[in-house]
């Protein structure tokens, strides 16, 4: 049934649907008294119930729980807890299917290709799964074969997540801070390109020129000529995940030295070559004995454009300068802001968050002061209308994960101090563009000395930003109602569609017309209470 497109539609979406009902239900429940145990259960409840889904369903379940396993961002950390082992989880196809790919793409017969090959798979994945080998050349390689049907139940997932991408649009909050829309187009361009394996020799290729001349990373030789878009050939490559720290210590590698070196491998990803690994998990990154890190696996490569490339400039050196003007204006040229957003608080609110980083007045302060100013300041960004642009999702990702690994390498490590020497070289090749570098950090530490205290005005910015809290409350109470309408709404389509996907699946066509037949009375319900509702909200505007 797995490998039904409209069996695996119904499964993701009513999922989904349950999920959000259950949210919903449990918020009107607690809208005076919060029990955070409860709260805490049906969350670890949902996470299980995804995860047993995403390893027998396969396919794009598993690559979104892959996704979110590394945003603490989005999801609470004991849905994180229960599905970080999901990507490890994905069960292998027979040896008899493997054969068959190979030969039908290579045109010849496994034994005059390979001289020897390992008897079970070594890794196994949502996309594919790899293989050890010889081949009569005498080389040592690992063979990635993709998993048989899997284009299929990928776009028949896509179909379900375009479902569900409404559904949250329409429905749920999230639609004000996403452009779902375009992170669907994201997601799927992105996960589309690694199904072609031809695409990732490409991106292979030009990474490991771009590493040809580093001797602390290493990027595996491809072979083009056993490579299509199914099958991958690539140089094997000997070593332990950069996670592995019993290795690290058993090989007497310096994890501090090893943090560093891997923040500016990426760092210069990001900066120097606008294109990054953006599926940089400890499964992708492993460590030789001689503390050299090696990047396998670029199916999923991400790009930075170069108008973007411009604004995250503006936004480094407006931090930098402290012309925290230049910082808003280059977070709204990044997509960040909505055109509703008060760019004022939200420039004030990064002031004081780079102010206190700089002055290092947090440490000063009690833990409890800490805190409490930190929420404070959070408070002023978390109101604002803010989203994740869809083509920034895969960088946010890919950061988060090395962030991950980097202080699982070293608790201590100080990323903003470690970054300035990378972030200095970089801006050096920025002197065409008119600036003048060692101007620009001479005015950074001049900077440091005369700040004025941040402590001092959070008071003022807090106020400020309650009277504009004031000036939002008509609109949210206004708002409340229609609200509502959408939960109804929310749950009268989800019965009608599942009542559709019954009467298609099990062919029932006495089932089919009554769904259709109340779907419609249930809308039209909708739009006169609606109708009704907003001419009660006129007349009490002009009273």
């Amino acid at each position: 049934m797995k490998y039904q497109s409209l069996y695996r539609i119904s499964v993701i979406v009513w999922m989904s649907v349950k999920f959000f009902l259950q949210l919903e239900r449990f918020r009107r429940k607690s809208k005076h008294s919060w029990d955070q145990e409860r709260w805490q259960k049906l969350l670890k409840k949902q996470a299980k119930e995804y995860k047993e889904k995403a390893i027998r369903l396969e396919g794009l379940l598993v690559k979104l729980g892959q996704f979110l396993s590394t945003r603490a961002d989005i999801l609470p950390k004991v849905f994180l807890e229960e599905i970080e082992d999901l990507v490890d989880r994905v069960p292998s196809f027979s040896w008899e299917k493997a054969k068959q790919i190979l030969e039908e793409e290579w045109a010849a017969n496994v034994l005059d290709v390979i001289d020897h090959l390992s008897d079970r798979p070594i890794a196994s994945a949502s996309i594919g799964q790899v293989y050890r080998a010889t081949l009569k050349s005498g080389e040592e390689v690992a063979i990635k074969i993709r998993r048989p049907n899997i284009r299929k139940i990928i776009r028949a997932d896509f179909q379900a997540l375009r479902i569900v991408f409404w559904l949250m649009d329409k429905f749920t909050s999230y639609g004000k801070q996403l452009d779902l829309s375009r992170l669907y187009g994201e997601v799927r361009h992105v996960i589309e390109d690694e199904l072609d394996f031809k695409k990732e020799l490409k991106n292979g290729l030009h990474f490991k020129e771009r590493y040809s001349d580093s001797p602390s990373y290493r990027v595996p030789n491809y072979v083009p000529e056993w490579s299509t878009k199914k099958v991958l050939v690539m140089e094997w490559m000997e070593g332990a995940r950069i996670t592995n720290l019993s290795y690290i210590d058993e090989k007497a590698i310096d994890r501090r030295e090893l943090a560093r070196k891997l923040l500016k491998g990426y760092l210069e990803q990001l900066l120097q070559e606008g294109q990054f690994h953006a599926d940089p998990h400890s499964g992708n990154l492993l460590i030789q004995e001689d503390g050299t890190i090696v990047f396998i696996d670029f199916g999923m490569v991400g790009h930075i454009e170069a108008r973007d490339a411009l604004s995250i400039r503006k936004l480094i050196t407006g931090i930098v300068l402290s012309q925290y003007s230049d910082v808003t204006e280059a977070l709204d040229e990044l997509r960040f802001l909505l055109p509703n957003s008060d760019k004022r608080q939200i420039e004030k609110a990064i002031q004081t968050l780079v102010t206190l980083f700089i002055e290092q007045d947090l440490t000063m302060m009690n833990e409890d002061t800490a805190e409490q100013v930190l929420k404070e300041v959070q408070t002023l960004v978390n109101k604002q209308p803010i989203q994740l642009p869809s083509e920034f999702a895969f960088l946010g990702r890919a950061i988060s994960t090395i962030v991950g690994i980097l202080y699982t390498l070293d608790p201590d490590i100080d990323l903003i101090e470690e970054g300035k020497p990378i972030v200095k070289e970089w801006i050096n090749r920025e002197e065409s563009a008119g600036y003048n570098p060692k101007q620009l950090l001479k005015q950074f530490y001049a900077r440091i000395s005369s700040i004025e205290n941040p402590l001092d005005r959070l008071s003022d910015e807090f106020t400020n930003h309650r009277q504009w809290e004031e000036n939002l409350k008509k609109t949210e109470i206004r708002s409340k109602s229609m609200l509502w309408n959408k939960h109804y709404a929310f749950i009268l389509f989800s019965l009608s569609f599942i009542g559709f996907c019954i009467s298609l699946a099990f062919e029932i066509q006495s089932l089919f017309l009554p769904t259709v037949i109340s779907g419609g009375i249930a809308l039209l319900a909708l739009f006169t209470v609606s109708a009704r509702e907003k001419r009660l909200w006129l007349k009490k505007e002009k009273e």
